[in-house]
């Protein structure tokens, strides 16, 4: 397997060896778009990890109290089925 550090090393040098123009061109190209894709990501609809990691355990509560709901309700309706 490839060590990471080496082959960090190895682009670093790549990169050192290259003409300061176009390691600034290519350092401004990054930069720009990282801020397309931040600005895009914005513009998107999305949730954080965080807060749907915490709308998925409010789900699975509502399903269980909704599952209890509905045995319940089942008994009630049947109560002959409780007898058997």
């Amino acid at each position: 397997m490839l060590d990471p550090q080496k082959i960090e090393q190895f682009a670093k040098q790549i990169t050192d060896a290259m003409p300061e123009g176009i390691r600034t061109m290519a350092q401004e190209t990054e930069d720009k778009v990282k801020q397309v894709i931040q600005a895009q990501l914005a513009r998107m609809d999305i949730v954080t990890r965080e807060e749907f990691d915490v709308q998925s355990q409010v789900l699975l509560r509502t399903r269980e109290k909704l599952i209890a709901l509905e045995t319940r309700l089942d008994a009630l309706e049947n109560p002959e089925k409780e007898a058997e």
